[in-house]
């Protein structure tokens, strides 16, 4: 059966793509391959290329050191509404460390500045004295067990009400002390884990990938053809396992 094609978004990967998050992309689009669907990845770094961004059906971002914030900062301002309208209308998104920061309300950097996020997570971040870095063990609800690396010096503390990526069963999360890691706001997802995540987190990469083709006006059919079988994921399984009983 002829499956749609899907377009993936790069959100800003010239300046922000730390720890191996472009890992994010590349298994998102093998695994859409391997599904059956077309793929269409692309990239937007600044307003030439918008359109780009408005064909997008998943929307991929990941860290950045604070001078990668400072750079984007004001196109990012400026695309914020869309953003959110995006959201609002059930658009996936995956943003990672520092562009899961600036999609809350902002980020209070160790000089005391101000950047200015979207606020598509009622979340804000201040800048710690330390960072909080090593392997890390989430539990969610809508994922099981969720495995990566944190590498961050930011705090980010969620408003009341605000659901979680996951909690913290190993590890720091958010700000190392209620137990939180990440943000959820309908179909976007916030996270500090690198590694990058959804290699080791099949799961979550077919949760995106199920939103992207729903928003590509399409039914997800989780059924394995040929070119995916239960090998691939033995393999996520096994790095998994080996992800988490690493010391931090």
């Amino acid at each position: 059966m002829k499956r749609r094609q899907l377009n993936i978004v790069q959100l800003y990967p010239e300046q922000m793509n730390l720890y191996g998050d472009y890992g994010n992309a590349q298994i998102i689009c093998r695994r859409a391959e391997l599904y059956g669907y077309r793929v269409r990845l692309v990239s937007y770094n600044s307003a030439p290329d918008m359109a780009n961004l408005v064909k997008a059906d998943l929307i991929l971002g990941g860290g950045g050191q604070d001078s990668g914030q400072e750079r984007i900062k004001a196109d990012l301002v400026d695309r914020g509404p869309q953003l959110r309208a995006w959201a609002a209308d059930g658009v996936p998104m995956l943003v990672i460390c520092g562009l899961y920061q600036l999609f809350g309300r902002r980020f209070v950097t160790g000089t005391g500045g101000q950047i200015p996020g979207i606020s598509i997570f009622d979340a804000e971040t201040v800048a710690g004295s330390g960072r909080l870095i090593g392997n890390i063990t989430l539990e969610s609800k809508s994922f099981g067990r969720i495995v990566g690396y944190e590498n961050h010096s930011g705090l980010t503390t969620l408003a009341p009400g605000v659901a979680p990526f996951g909690r913290v069963r190993s590890g720091d999360g958010n700000n190392g002390r209620d137990g939180t890691e990440g943000a959820r706001a309908d179909h976007v997802i916030g996270t500090y884990l690198h590694g990058s995540l959804l290699p080791k987190n099949p799961a979550v990469a077919d949760w995106l990938l199920a939103r992207a083709v729903e928003r590509a006006g399409g039914t997800w059919e989780s059924e394995r053809p040929g070119g995916l079988d239960e090998r691939a994921d033995a393999w996520a399984e096994r790095a998994r396992r080996v992800a988490a009983s690493r010391p931090r």
